[in-house]
């Protein structure tokens, strides 16, 4: 093997190896209880809880919610304060221009970002606090410093996962938020799949639900990888150019546009949205009326949490895919370099048939998505399910699975496509 080719596969091992630390760290820290909380009376409270908005927090944390560890708010505030931001790069002049900056205008959005993450963890660390010292005697020594040092605990455990997310980008494969997400539903699976056959041991459930669920679970998976890999091909041609005696060009090649471009990302936001409500009714409400109404019209298969649900994941599709696919800036891009759609005008008319067939596909993704997400809400919330059997946990764990494998395919790629210029080159 060649020493271009030892050092590009030594590379990749040792960003697997530290993505795999990193994860580790993670969910090390998702068992380190914050201070001064009865464990006793938090597993009662725990095991009676696991429905609604906080067994969907519990998901998203890894766990971390039921154990009430330092890891509890999870990265839920930076993906808020990411929603926040992509908003306002929509709507605000200011936000356009640093968009329009390059790599610089990017890290200012970024440092703008951790600085919402650090705003939106104390909002939600402090309401945690007021939440846990309303429910009853799970507090030991409540009061202002119990609040403080919870808020302190919680936003640091957040800030510190932010981190944790952005060396796995940066040092390891890539999309750290998302593998930090997947890690935490992963990890809880097992204890999912345990507390269902108990529940079938029980009688709760029938064994022909249980194999119901786990059809139903592998019918969804082979569905989320087919829409994922689908995709519509607009083909390009190029016109032949000549140059003294040679004749370039006359090639034909496609454009590939995904069914969902915006991939798991409009279910995650939609779960962050839904996640702020019981945050902000945590602050000294806990035993109101108000409280236990709002409570009731967020648990699942409710008609609210559905259609808020539904319509978070419709918007979020077509807004993400309008940030990270421009069809002008894809039209002139063809234009520039001589391509063009058969039968279509290049410039304007270019740009508005992609908008037209990206509006269509992005539609289809948005109904894919919500179906998938919201179908297994349903059968969680008629039967004694947990949560991380949901489809928005499901759909999550593949998604980021492919999008991982094929970072991982497009590095090797990448390393023997240079390992083969380099013997062109030099010849060895």
């Amino acid at each position: 093997m060649a020493n271009g080719d030892i050092n590009q596969s030594s590379d990749l091992r040792n960003r697997i190896f530290f993505t795999i630390f990193i994860l580790s760290v993670y969910r090390l820290g998702t068992y380190v209880p914050l201070a001064g909380i009865d464990p006793v009376a938090l597993s009662e409270m725990m095991s009676t809880s696991q429905k609604g908005l906080l067994g969907m927090f519990n998901v998203f944390s890894g766990g971390a919610v039921q154990r009430m560890a330092i890891f509890a708010l999870g990265i839920m505030p930076y993906i808020s304060a990411s929603i926040i931001v992509q908003l306002l790069t929509g709507v605000s002049d200011y936000f356009k221009n640093l968009k329009d900056q390059g790599e610089i205008g990017r890290k200012k959005i970024t440092q703008i970002t951790r600085y919402g993450t650090v705003f939106i963890a104390c909002l939600q660390g402090y309401g945690v606090a007021a939440g846990l010292e309303n429910a009853g005697n799970l507090v030991l020594n409540p009061g202002l410093n119990f609040k403080i040092m919870t808020m302190i605990s919680l936003v640091a455990g957040t800030t510190f996962l932010m981190w944790l997310g952005e060396q796995i980008t940066s040092r390891g494969i890539g999309n750290g938020i998302s593998l930090i997400i997947f890690s935490g539903i992963v990890a809880e699976i097992p204890r999912a799949l345990a507390s269902t056959f108990e529940l079938g041991r029980t009688g709760a459930l029938s064994a022909t639900m249980i194999i119901g669920i786990f059809i139903l679970i592998i019918v969804t998976v082979m569905f989320i990888v087919f829409m994922e890999r689908a995709m519509r091909k607009i083909l390009i041609n190029y016109p032949k150019r000549q140059m003294g005696n040679k004749v370039y060009g006359g090639q034909s090649s496609h454009l590939p546009l995904k069914i969902n471009t915006a991939g798991v990302i409009p279910a995650i936001f939609a779960s962050a949205l839904l996640l702020l409500p019981i945050t902000f009714s945590n602050f000294g409400l806990a035993e109101s009326d108000l409280f236990l109404n709002i409570s009731s019209l967020f648990s699942q298969g409710k008609p609210l949490y559905m259609l808020l649900y539904a319509s978070g994941i419709i918007f979020f599709c077509f807004f993400y895919t309008s940030i990270v696919f421009n069809p002008k800036e894809t039209a002139e891009n063809l234009r520039k370099y001589g391509g063009y759609v058969p039968g279509i005008r290049p410039g304007e008319r270019t740009a508005d048939y992609i908008e037209d067939i990206l509006t269509k596909l992005t539609t289809i993704g948005a109904c894919y998505l919500t179906l998938v997400c919201l179908m297994p809400e349903f059968l969680i919330a008629k039967y004694p399910i947990p949560f991380y059997l949901g489809g928005t946990s499901v759909l999550i764990v593949v998604v980021v699975a492919m999008d991982t494998v094929t970072q991982v395919q497009t590095r090797l790629m990448s390393s023997q496509y240079e390992s083969l210029i380099k013997k062109a080159k030099f010849g060895k």
